[in-house]
Protein backbone atom coordinates (compact mmCIF):
# COMPACT_ATOMS: atom_id res chain seq x y z
CA UNK A 1 0.00 0.00 0.00
CA UNK A 2 1.88 3.19 -1.14
CA UNK A 3 1.83 6.37 0.82
CA UNK A 4 0.17 9.70 0.36
CA UNK A 5 1.41 12.47 0.50
CA UNK A 6 0.17 15.67 3.05
CA UNK A 7 0.87 19.70 2.55
CA UNK A 8 3.08 21.35 4.86
CA UNK A 9 1.02 24.33 5.68
CA UNK A 10 4.04 26.71 6.11
CA UNK A 11 6.64 25.27 3.95
CA UNK A 12 4.38 24.19 1.17
CA UNK A 13 5.68 21.19 0.60
CA UNK A 14 4.05 17.19 0.69
CA UNK A 15 4.75 15.07 3.27
CA UNK A 16 4.31 11.33 3.14
CA UNK A 17 1.60 9.80 5.59
CA UNK A 18 0.59 6.40 5.72
CA UNK A 19 -2.39 5.30 2.78
CA UNK A 20 -5.88 5.63 4.71
CA UNK A 21 -8.90 4.55 2.82
CA UNK A 22 -12.38 5.63 2.97
CA UNK A 23 -14.96 3.68 2.19
CA UNK A 24 -13.63 2.21 -1.51
CA UNK A 25 -11.74 5.38 -2.22
CA UNK A 26 -7.57 5.22 -1.27
CA UNK A 27 -6.43 9.27 -0.14
CA UNK A 28 -3.48 10.45 -1.49
CA UNK A 29 -2.96 13.87 -0.42
CA UNK A 30 -5.02 16.67 1.70
CA UNK A 31 -5.88 19.62 -0.79
CA UNK A 32 -7.65 21.45 1.53
CA UNK A 33 -9.24 22.26 5.26
CA UNK A 34 -11.98 24.18 6.96
CA UNK A 35 -13.98 24.32 9.97
CA UNK A 36 -16.61 21.73 9.00
CA UNK A 37 -14.42 19.08 7.21
CA UNK A 38 -11.11 17.98 5.16
CA UNK A 39 -10.60 17.67 1.04
CA UNK A 40 -8.71 15.13 -0.05
CA UNK A 41 -7.63 13.61 -3.46
CA UNK A 42 -8.50 10.02 -3.39
CA UNK A 43 -8.44 7.01 -6.15
CA UNK A 44 -11.48 5.06 -7.16
CA UNK A 45 -11.42 1.67 -7.66
CA UNK A 46 -11.04 1.92 -10.98
CA UNK A 47 -7.80 4.39 -10.57
CA UNK A 48 -9.60 7.56 -11.38
CA UNK A 49 -9.22 10.74 -9.51
CA UNK A 50 -11.56 11.85 -6.96
CA UNK A 51 -12.02 14.86 -4.46
CA UNK A 52 -13.73 13.61 -1.75
CA UNK A 53 -14.78 15.78 1.56
CA UNK A 54 -14.84 14.47 4.68
CA UNK A 55 -16.55 15.54 8.00
CA UNK A 56 -13.70 16.40 10.79
CA UNK A 57 -13.86 13.25 13.69
CA UNK A 58 -15.02 15.83 16.25
CA UNK A 59 -18.16 16.67 14.62
CA UNK A 60 -19.33 14.07 12.20
CA UNK A 61 -21.35 12.55 15.47
CA UNK A 62 -23.28 15.99 14.80
CA UNK A 63 -26.39 15.60 13.25
CA UNK A 64 -26.48 19.04 12.21
CA UNK A 65 -23.60 18.93 10.53
CA UNK A 66 -24.78 15.22 8.75
CA UNK A 67 -27.40 16.80 7.67
CA UNK A 68 -25.70 19.81 5.48
CA UNK A 69 -23.68 17.41 4.05
CA UNK A 70 -26.52 15.37 3.37
CA UNK A 71 -28.31 18.12 1.87
CA UNK A 72 -24.92 19.27 -0.04
CA UNK A 73 -25.33 16.10 -1.93
CA UNK A 74 -29.07 16.51 -2.51
CA UNK A 75 -28.18 20.07 -4.36
CA UNK A 76 -25.30 18.87 -6.52
CA UNK A 77 -27.57 15.83 -7.71
CA UNK A 78 -29.78 18.61 -9.04
CA UNK A 79 -27.51 20.36 -10.87
CA UNK A 80 -26.09 18.82 -14.12
CA UNK A 81 -23.36 21.29 -15.68
CA UNK A 82 -19.95 20.99 -17.02
CA UNK A 83 -18.98 24.19 -14.95
CA UNK A 84 -20.01 22.72 -11.75
CA UNK A 85 -18.23 19.84 -9.81
CA UNK A 86 -20.76 17.15 -9.99
CA UNK A 87 -21.36 14.21 -7.17
CA UNK A 88 -20.12 10.87 -7.85
CA UNK A 89 -20.46 9.41 -4.26
CA UNK A 90 -21.64 10.05 -1.07
CA UNK A 91 -21.97 8.12 2.12
CA UNK A 92 -23.33 10.39 5.35
CA UNK A 93 -24.57 7.36 7.61
CA UNK A 94 -21.38 6.14 8.42
CA UNK A 95 -19.07 6.74 11.41
CA UNK A 96 -16.90 9.11 8.85
CA UNK A 97 -19.53 10.96 6.66
CA UNK A 98 -18.22 11.83 3.36
CA UNK A 99 -19.09 13.33 0.14
CA UNK A 100 -17.34 12.61 -3.36
CA UNK A 101 -17.12 14.82 -6.41
CA UNK A 102 -15.21 15.09 -9.50
CA UNK A 103 -12.01 16.63 -9.30
CA UNK A 104 -10.82 19.51 -11.05
CA UNK A 105 -6.82 19.29 -11.45
CA UNK A 106 -6.74 23.18 -11.81
CA UNK A 107 -5.87 25.88 -9.31
CA UNK A 108 -8.32 28.18 -7.19
CA UNK A 109 -8.96 31.54 -8.70
CA UNK A 110 -7.35 33.55 -5.30
CA UNK A 111 -4.38 31.06 -6.27
CA UNK A 112 -4.09 31.82 -9.68
CA UNK A 113 -4.56 35.92 -9.02
CA UNK A 114 -2.24 35.68 -5.88
CA UNK A 115 0.72 34.60 -8.29
CA UNK A 116 0.14 35.96 -11.26
CA UNK A 117 -1.92 38.96 -10.29
CA UNK A 118 -5.68 40.50 -12.01
CA UNK A 119 -7.01 38.81 -15.11
CA UNK A 120 -6.02 39.94 -18.57
CA UNK A 121 -9.43 41.00 -20.55
CA UNK A 122 -9.84 37.89 -21.79
CA UNK A 123 -9.47 35.64 -19.47
CA UNK A 124 -11.55 38.12 -17.44
CA UNK A 125 -14.29 37.45 -20.08
CA UNK A 126 -13.97 34.08 -19.69
CA UNK A 127 -14.35 33.80 -15.95
CA UNK A 128 -17.71 36.50 -16.31
CA UNK A 129 -19.29 34.35 -18.95
CA UNK A 130 -18.25 30.64 -17.53
CA UNK A 131 -19.97 31.69 -14.16
CA UNK A 132 -22.59 33.48 -15.81
CA UNK A 133 -23.62 30.03 -17.35
CA UNK A 134 -22.59 28.08 -14.42
CA UNK A 135 -24.61 30.13 -11.87
CA UNK A 136 -27.76 30.27 -14.87
CA UNK A 137 -27.65 26.06 -14.57
CA UNK A 138 -27.49 26.31 -10.72
CA UNK A 139 -30.57 28.50 -10.54
CA UNK A 140 -32.29 26.52 -13.26
CA UNK A 141 -32.37 23.62 -11.42
CA UNK A 142 -33.69 25.57 -8.37
CA UNK A 143 -30.53 26.27 -5.94
CA UNK A 144 -28.92 29.09 -4.96
CA UNK A 145 -25.49 28.49 -3.69
CA UNK A 146 -25.04 31.22 -1.31
CA UNK A 147 -20.83 31.86 -1.06
CA UNK A 148 -19.22 32.32 -4.30
CA UNK A 149 -15.77 33.53 -4.01
CA UNK A 150 -12.45 33.13 -5.85
CA UNK A 151 -11.90 30.56 -3.29
CA UNK A 152 -15.10 28.87 -4.17
CA UNK A 153 -13.98 29.02 -8.07
CA UNK A 154 -11.60 26.30 -10.06
CA UNK A 155 -9.79 27.62 -13.24
CA UNK A 156 -9.42 24.38 -15.69
CA UNK A 157 -7.93 25.29 -18.71
CA UNK A 158 -8.64 29.44 -18.04
CA UNK A 159 -12.78 27.88 -17.61
CA UNK A 160 -14.29 28.59 -14.37
CA UNK A 161 -15.90 25.64 -12.08
CA UNK A 162 -18.06 26.21 -9.40
CA UNK A 163 -17.32 23.97 -6.17
CA UNK A 164 -18.58 23.99 -2.33
CA UNK A 165 -21.99 23.58 -2.50
CA UNK A 166 -21.93 23.63 1.59
CA UNK A 167 -24.36 25.93 2.28
CA UNK A 168 -26.52 26.25 -0.93
CA UNK A 169 -29.91 25.61 -0.41
CA UNK A 170 -33.44 25.16 -2.35
CA UNK A 171 -35.37 28.20 -3.50
CA UNK A 172 -38.05 26.97 -2.43
CA UNK A 173 -36.71 25.43 0.71
CA UNK A 174 -35.99 27.53 3.98
CA UNK A 175 -35.19 25.57 6.57
CA UNK A 176 -31.37 25.57 6.08
CA UNK A 177 -31.50 29.38 6.62
CA UNK A 178 -33.26 29.29 10.16
CA UNK A 179 -30.81 27.03 11.39
CA UNK A 180 -28.14 29.55 11.36
CA UNK A 181 -25.61 27.20 10.71
CA UNK A 182 -23.36 28.97 7.94
CA UNK A 183 -24.45 31.92 6.15
CA UNK A 184 -21.54 33.09 3.86
CA UNK A 185 -18.37 34.51 3.64
CA UNK A 186 -18.32 38.40 4.21
CA UNK A 187 -17.27 40.46 1.66
CA UNK A 188 -18.72 38.31 -0.83
CA UNK A 189 -22.19 38.26 1.21
CA UNK A 190 -24.83 40.77 -1.19
CA UNK A 191 -25.88 44.15 1.34
CA UNK A 192 -29.20 43.31 1.47
CA UNK A 193 -28.50 40.13 3.20
CA UNK A 194 -26.13 41.58 5.27
CA UNK A 195 -29.25 43.72 6.63
CA UNK A 196 -31.28 40.86 7.18
CA UNK A 197 -33.06 40.63 3.84
CA UNK A 198 -34.18 36.80 2.36
CA UNK A 199 -31.54 34.75 0.39
CA UNK A 200 -32.39 34.90 -3.49
CA UNK A 201 -30.78 34.22 -6.75
CA UNK A 202 -29.70 38.10 -6.80
CA UNK A 203 -27.48 36.95 -3.98
CA UNK A 204 -25.37 34.66 -6.34
CA UNK A 205 -25.27 37.34 -8.80
CA UNK A 206 -24.17 39.77 -6.11
CA UNK A 207 -20.78 37.40 -5.71
CA UNK A 208 -20.46 36.82 -8.34
CA UNK A 209 -19.79 40.80 -9.61
CA UNK A 210 -17.61 40.98 -6.62
CA UNK A 211 -15.46 37.71 -7.44
CA UNK A 212 -15.47 39.06 -10.57
CA UNK A 213 -14.08 42.72 -8.95
CA UNK A 214 -11.76 40.60 -7.33
CA UNK A 215 -10.18 39.10 -10.41
CA UNK A 216 -10.35 42.62 -11.76
CA UNK A 217 -8.06 44.45 -9.38
CA UNK A 218 -6.27 41.60 -7.62
CA UNK A 219 -7.29 42.67 -4.27
CA UNK A 220 -11.16 41.85 -2.41
CA UNK A 221 -12.88 44.57 -3.70
CA UNK A 222 -14.31 44.89 0.42
CA UNK A 223 -10.63 44.71 2.21
CA UNK A 224 -9.83 42.24 4.48
CA UNK A 225 -10.06 42.36 8.61
CA UNK A 226 -12.53 41.95 10.80
CA UNK A 227 -15.84 40.72 10.13
CA UNK A 228 -18.59 43.50 11.02
CA UNK A 229 -15.53 46.12 9.25
CA UNK A 230 -15.84 43.84 6.36
CA UNK A 231 -19.67 43.73 6.48
CA UNK A 232 -19.87 47.36 7.01
CA UNK A 233 -18.30 48.31 3.81
CA UNK A 234 -20.28 45.90 2.03
CA UNK A 235 -23.51 47.47 3.19
CA UNK A 236 -22.45 50.87 2.23
CA UNK A 237 -21.14 50.00 -0.90
CA UNK A 238 -17.87 50.99 0.08
CA UNK A 239 -15.56 48.43 -2.73
CA UNK A 240 -12.22 49.54 -3.36
CA UNK A 241 -11.76 49.45 -7.47
CA UNK A 242 -8.66 51.38 -7.32
CA UNK A 243 -6.54 48.63 -8.80
CA UNK A 244 -9.41 47.90 -11.58
CA UNK A 245 -8.98 49.27 -15.08
CA UNK A 246 -10.59 52.83 -15.16
CA UNK A 247 -12.83 51.84 -18.58
CA UNK A 248 -14.23 49.11 -16.55
CA UNK A 249 -14.15 49.96 -13.27
CA UNK A 250 -17.68 52.31 -13.17
CA UNK A 251 -19.21 49.11 -14.03
CA UNK A 252 -18.12 46.83 -11.33
CA UNK A 253 -18.84 49.88 -9.20
CA UNK A 254 -22.48 49.70 -10.60
CA UNK A 255 -22.49 45.87 -10.20
CA UNK A 256 -21.63 46.39 -6.31
CA UNK A 257 -24.66 48.76 -5.70
CA UNK A 258 -25.84 48.25 -2.24
CA UNK A 259 -29.24 49.50 -3.61
CA UNK A 260 -30.04 46.00 -6.10
CA UNK A 261 -32.90 47.99 -8.52
CA UNK A 262 -30.05 49.89 -9.64
CA UNK A 263 -27.58 47.15 -10.50
CA UNK A 264 -26.71 46.32 -14.28
CA UNK A 265 -28.15 42.77 -15.48
CA UNK A 266 -25.68 40.18 -15.69
CA UNK A 267 -26.18 39.74 -19.53
CA UNK A 268 -25.29 43.53 -19.64
CA UNK A 269 -22.00 42.84 -17.49
CA UNK A 270 -21.00 40.15 -19.57
CA UNK A 271 -21.82 42.37 -22.82
CA UNK A 272 -19.93 44.96 -21.47
CA UNK A 273 -16.35 42.85 -20.68
CA UNK A 274 -16.90 41.40 -24.65
CA UNK A 275 -16.45 44.85 -25.56
CA UNK A 276 -13.56 45.38 -23.12
CA UNK A 277 -11.85 42.00 -23.97
CA UNK A 278 -11.67 43.49 -27.75
CA UNK A 279 -11.01 46.95 -26.83
CA UNK A 280 -13.68 48.35 -26.92
CA UNK A 281 -15.36 51.45 -25.51
CA UNK A 282 -17.81 50.11 -22.60
CA UNK A 283 -20.52 52.10 -22.59
CA UNK A 284 -21.71 53.33 -18.59
CA UNK A 285 -25.39 53.76 -18.31
CA UNK A 286 -25.19 52.97 -14.95
CA UNK A 287 -26.72 55.36 -12.03
CA UNK A 288 -23.63 55.35 -10.33
CA UNK A 289 -23.79 57.23 -6.46
CA UNK A 290 -21.39 56.15 -4.19
CA UNK A 291 -17.69 56.03 -3.52
CA UNK A 292 -14.82 53.68 -5.19
CA UNK A 293 -12.64 53.77 -2.51
CA UNK A 294 -13.09 52.75 1.28
CA UNK A 295 -13.92 54.46 3.50
CA UNK A 296 -13.71 55.45 7.71
CA UNK A 297 -16.09 52.64 9.42
CA UNK A 298 -19.59 54.58 10.29
CA UNK A 299 -19.08 56.19 13.76
CA UNK A 300 -22.44 54.86 14.57
CA UNK A 301 -20.77 51.02 14.71
CA UNK A 302 -17.62 52.56 17.06
CA UNK A 303 -19.19 50.77 19.63
CA UNK A 304 -19.25 47.42 18.25
CA UNK A 305 -16.05 47.74 16.63
CA UNK A 306 -13.62 49.43 19.48
CA UNK A 307 -12.45 45.96 20.64
CA UNK A 308 -12.22 44.41 16.91
CA UNK A 309 -9.72 47.11 15.45
CA UNK A 310 -6.57 45.36 14.89
CA UNK A 311 -4.48 45.77 12.41
CA UNK A 312 -6.95 45.47 9.65
CA UNK A 313 -4.35 46.17 6.71
CA UNK A 314 -2.15 43.00 7.76
CA UNK A 315 -3.03 40.33 5.39
CA UNK A 316 -4.00 36.96 6.85
CA UNK A 317 -1.47 34.15 5.25
CA UNK A 318 -3.51 33.01 1.83
CA UNK A 319 -0.88 30.19 0.92
CA UNK A 320 -2.25 27.19 -0.64
CA UNK A 321 -1.44 24.63 -3.09
CA UNK A 322 -2.74 25.12 -6.60
CA UNK A 323 -4.89 22.25 -6.91
CA UNK A 324 -6.54 23.18 -4.05
CA UNK A 325 -10.46 21.81 -3.83
CA UNK A 326 -11.54 24.36 -1.84
CA UNK A 327 -13.94 23.48 0.39
CA UNK A 328 -12.76 25.44 3.52
CA UNK A 329 -13.55 28.88 4.81
CA UNK A 330 -12.60 32.53 3.03
CA UNK A 331 -8.50 32.46 3.71
CA UNK A 332 -8.87 35.98 4.52
CA UNK A 333 -11.32 35.76 7.48
CA UNK A 334 -10.00 32.37 9.13
CA UNK A 335 -11.23 28.71 9.53
CA UNK A 336 -14.36 29.25 11.68
CA UNK A 337 -17.89 30.24 10.38
CA UNK A 338 -19.39 33.82 9.68
CA UNK A 339 -22.01 35.34 11.88
CA UNK A 340 -24.76 33.31 11.69
CA UNK A 341 -27.28 35.86 12.00
CA UNK A 342 -26.48 37.19 8.44
CA UNK A 343 -29.84 36.54 6.20
CA UNK A 344 -31.90 35.79 9.31
CA UNK A 345 -35.58 37.09 9.35
CA UNK A 346 -35.24 40.99 10.22
CA UNK A 347 -39.21 40.66 12.59
CA UNK A 348 -39.83 43.98 12.13
CA UNK A 349 -43.59 43.59 12.33
CA UNK A 350 -42.80 41.75 15.86
CA UNK A 351 -40.62 45.03 17.01
CA UNK A 352 -42.94 47.14 16.10
CA UNK A 353 -45.58 45.82 17.86
CA UNK A 354 -43.35 45.77 20.61
CA UNK A 355 -42.69 49.53 20.23
CA UNK A 356 -46.55 50.13 20.17
CA UNK A 357 -47.35 48.17 23.51
CA UNK A 358 -44.32 50.18 25.46
CA UNK A 359 -45.69 53.84 23.86
CA UNK A 360 -48.79 52.29 25.52
CA UNK A 361 -48.05 51.79 28.79
CA UNK A 362 -45.91 55.19 28.63
CA UNK A 363 -49.15 56.78 27.91
CA UNK A 364 -50.94 55.27 30.92
CA UNK A 365 -47.45 54.67 33.49
CA UNK A 366 -44.25 56.19 32.48
CA UNK A 367 -42.10 54.92 34.80
CA UNK A 368 -42.92 51.11 33.84
CA UNK A 369 -42.11 52.13 30.38
CA UNK A 370 -38.76 53.32 31.10
CA UNK A 371 -37.63 50.66 32.98
CA UNK A 372 -39.13 48.01 30.54
CA UNK A 373 -36.85 50.09 27.64
CA UNK A 374 -33.87 49.69 29.99
CA UNK A 375 -34.41 45.82 31.02
CA UNK A 376 -35.00 45.55 27.36
CA UNK A 377 -31.69 47.46 26.41
CA UNK A 378 -29.85 45.51 28.93
CA UNK A 379 -31.14 42.03 27.97
CA UNK A 380 -30.71 43.00 23.97
CA UNK A 381 -26.95 44.40 24.80
CA UNK A 382 -26.17 40.97 26.91
CA UNK A 383 -27.61 38.66 24.27
CA UNK A 384 -25.23 40.85 21.31
CA UNK A 385 -22.39 40.77 23.26
CA UNK A 386 -22.59 36.95 23.93
CA UNK A 387 -23.35 35.83 20.58
CA UNK A 388 -21.02 38.03 18.77
CA UNK A 389 -17.92 36.65 21.19
CA UNK A 390 -19.38 32.99 19.79
CA UNK A 391 -19.16 33.59 16.38
CA UNK A 392 -15.63 35.74 16.66
CA UNK A 393 -14.38 32.37 18.32
CA UNK A 394 -15.56 30.39 15.84
CA UNK A 395 -14.82 32.65 13.12
CA UNK A 396 -11.33 32.59 14.23
CA UNK A 397 -10.97 28.91 15.63
CA UNK A 398 -14.24 26.72 13.63
CA UNK A 399 -16.60 24.87 16.24
CA UNK A 400 -15.11 23.58 19.35
CA UNK A 401 -16.47 21.79 22.08
CA UNK A 402 -15.87 24.12 25.12
CA UNK A 403 -17.70 27.13 23.19
CA UNK A 404 -20.48 27.09 24.94
CA UNK A 405 -19.32 26.63 28.23
CA UNK A 406 -17.01 29.14 28.10
CA UNK A 407 -19.95 31.52 27.21
CA UNK A 408 -21.65 30.68 30.09
CA UNK A 409 -18.47 31.10 32.54
CA UNK A 410 -17.68 34.68 30.50
CA UNK A 411 -21.24 35.81 30.95
CA UNK A 412 -21.12 38.04 33.84
CA UNK A 413 -18.40 40.03 32.26
CA UNK A 414 -21.22 40.14 29.66
CA UNK A 415 -23.98 41.29 31.69
CA UNK A 416 -21.27 44.31 33.09
CA UNK A 417 -20.35 45.57 30.00
CA UNK A 418 -23.68 45.36 28.97
CA UNK A 419 -25.35 47.17 31.98
CA UNK A 420 -22.60 49.91 30.93
CA UNK A 421 -23.36 50.48 27.42
CA UNK A 422 -27.03 50.23 28.12
CA UNK A 423 -26.50 53.00 30.66
CA UNK A 424 -24.43 55.36 28.16
CA UNK A 425 -26.04 54.53 25.37
CA UNK A 426 -29.42 55.79 26.64
CA UNK A 427 -27.79 59.08 28.12
CA UNK A 428 -29.06 61.06 24.93
CA UNK A 429 -32.18 59.29 23.35
CA UNK A 430 -33.31 59.85 27.05
CA UNK A 431 -32.32 63.77 26.71
CA UNK A 432 -33.81 63.89 23.19
CA UNK A 433 -36.89 62.57 24.57
CA UNK A 434 -37.61 64.41 27.50
CA UNK A 435 -36.44 67.91 25.09
CA UNK A 436 -39.23 65.65 22.70
CA UNK A 437 -41.84 65.80 25.22
CA UNK A 438 -41.59 69.48 25.79
CA UNK A 439 -41.63 70.47 22.32
CA UNK A 440 -44.89 68.63 21.59
CA UNK A 441 -46.37 70.08 24.80
CA UNK A 442 -45.29 73.83 23.69
CA UNK A 443 -46.88 72.64 19.78
CA UNK A 444 -50.07 71.13 22.24
CA UNK A 445 -50.93 74.47 23.55
CA UNK A 446 -53.49 75.69 22.17
CA UNK A 447 -55.58 72.29 22.59
CA UNK A 448 -54.39 72.56 26.66
CA UNK A 449 -55.85 76.01 27.89
CA UNK A 450 -52.51 77.92 27.08
CA UNK A 451 -49.95 76.67 29.26
CA UNK A 452 -47.21 73.78 28.27
CA UNK A 453 -48.26 70.03 29.73
CA UNK A 454 -45.27 68.04 29.18
CA UNK A 455 -46.51 65.43 31.84
CA UNK A 456 -49.83 64.50 29.31
CA UNK A 457 -49.96 61.34 28.07
CA UNK A 458 -49.29 63.05 24.45
CA UNK A 459 -46.26 64.35 24.53
CA UNK A 460 -44.88 61.77 26.91
CA UNK A 461 -45.97 59.23 24.01
CA UNK A 462 -44.26 61.76 21.70
CA UNK A 463 -41.28 62.17 23.04
CA UNK A 464 -41.11 58.30 23.87
CA UNK A 465 -41.10 57.95 20.48
CA UNK A 466 -38.47 59.99 19.17
CA UNK A 467 -36.49 58.69 21.97
CA UNK A 468 -37.17 55.09 20.90
CA UNK A 469 -36.29 55.41 17.53
CA UNK A 470 -32.78 57.37 18.48
CA UNK A 471 -31.98 54.48 20.77
CA UNK A 472 -32.44 52.04 17.40
CA UNK A 473 -30.59 54.15 14.86
CA UNK A 474 -28.63 56.30 16.70
CA UNK A 475 -25.07 55.70 18.78
CA UNK A 476 -24.93 52.30 20.17
CA UNK A 477 -27.48 50.99 18.45
CA UNK A 478 -26.50 48.72 16.15
CA UNK A 479 -25.82 46.11 19.25
CA UNK A 480 -29.70 46.98 20.03
CA UNK A 481 -30.68 45.34 16.99
CA UNK A 482 -28.94 42.92 16.63
CA UNK A 483 -29.53 41.54 20.45
CA UNK A 484 -33.28 42.59 19.82
CA UNK A 485 -33.45 40.28 17.03
CA UNK A 486 -32.17 37.79 18.31
CA UNK A 487 -33.76 37.50 21.42
CA UNK A 488 -37.42 37.49 19.44
CA UNK A 489 -35.93 35.10 17.12
CA UNK A 490 -34.99 32.93 20.27
CA UNK A 491 -38.26 33.07 22.03
CA UNK A 492 -40.08 32.84 18.52
CA UNK A 493 -37.88 30.73 16.17
CA UNK A 494 -40.29 30.75 13.13
CA UNK A 495 -43.44 32.61 11.68
CA UNK A 496 -46.23 30.69 13.55
CA UNK A 497 -49.72 31.40 14.42
CA UNK A 498 -48.95 31.59 18.29
CA UNK A 499 -46.45 34.29 16.89
CA UNK A 500 -48.96 36.12 15.45
CA UNK A 501 -51.52 36.30 17.84
CA UNK A 502 -48.71 38.04 20.50
CA UNK A 503 -47.63 40.50 17.66
CA UNK A 504 -51.22 41.45 17.66
CA UNK A 505 -52.04 41.00 21.09
CA UNK A 506 -49.43 43.75 21.69
CA UNK A 507 -50.27 46.29 18.82
CA UNK A 508 -53.97 45.57 20.93
CA UNK A 509 -52.33 45.90 24.31
CA UNK A 510 -50.59 49.79 22.95
CA UNK A 511 -53.92 50.85 21.10
CA UNK A 512 -56.01 50.06 24.31
CA UNK A 513 -53.81 51.40 26.87
CA UNK A 514 -53.80 54.95 24.19
CA UNK A 515 -57.37 54.67 24.74
CA UNK A 516 -57.68 54.26 28.65
CA UNK A 517 -54.76 57.60 28.45
CA UNK A 518 -57.73 59.29 26.56
CA UNK A 519 -60.82 58.32 28.16
CA UNK A 520 -58.59 59.55 31.83
CA UNK A 521 -58.12 62.90 29.74
CA UNK A 522 -54.30 62.21 29.11
CA UNK A 523 -53.00 62.00 32.88
CA UNK A 524 -50.72 59.83 33.45
CA UNK A 525 -50.07 58.04 36.89
CA UNK A 526 -46.57 57.55 37.14
CA UNK A 527 -46.60 54.43 39.04
CA UNK A 528 -49.41 52.46 38.79
CA UNK A 529 -48.98 50.74 42.76
CA UNK A 530 -49.57 52.72 45.65
CA UNK A 531 -46.33 53.31 47.78
CA UNK A 532 -45.91 50.25 49.93
CA UNK A 533 -46.52 51.47 53.76
CA UNK A 534 -43.48 51.08 56.26
CA UNK A 535 -44.55 48.85 58.95
CA UNK A 536 -44.07 50.39 62.35
CA UNK A 537 -42.13 48.40 64.27
CA UNK A 538 -41.45 50.53 67.03
CA UNK A 539 -43.62 49.06 69.64
CA UNK A 540 -41.75 45.85 68.96
CA UNK A 541 -38.53 47.33 69.47
CA UNK A 542 -40.01 48.75 73.10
Amino acid sequence: MTAGLKRDGEAGRFLPVPAQWIGQYRLIEQLGEGGMGVVHLALDQSGRAVAIKVLREHIAHDSEARSRLAREVQTLARVQDARVAAVLDADTEGLRPYIVTRYVPGPSLDRVVSDSGALKPESLLRLGRGLSQALQAIHGAGVIHRDLKPANVLLLDGDPVVIDFGIAHFADDIRLTMTGLVMGTPGYLSPEVVEGAPVTEATDWWGWAATLAFAASGVPPFGRGPMEVVLDRVRRGQADLSGVDPLLAPLLQAALSPIAGVRPHADEIVDALDLYAVGAPVTLSFPVSFPLLNAEPDPALDDELWDLRQDTDEDTDTDQDWAEQDWEDDPDVGPGQPDPRIGRPARIGTLLALMAGVLGVAAVWPLVAVGLIIVWSWWARFADRSVTSLVRRRHEHGWRRRDVPLAIVISPWHLVIAASATVIALLLPAAIAVASSFSAALALMPWSGGQPQPGRSLPIVAGGLIGLLLAWWGPGGASLRRGSRSLIRGMAPGRTAAEELVVGAFFLLGAGLGVWAWLRHGQPDLWPWPPLATPNVWPWVR
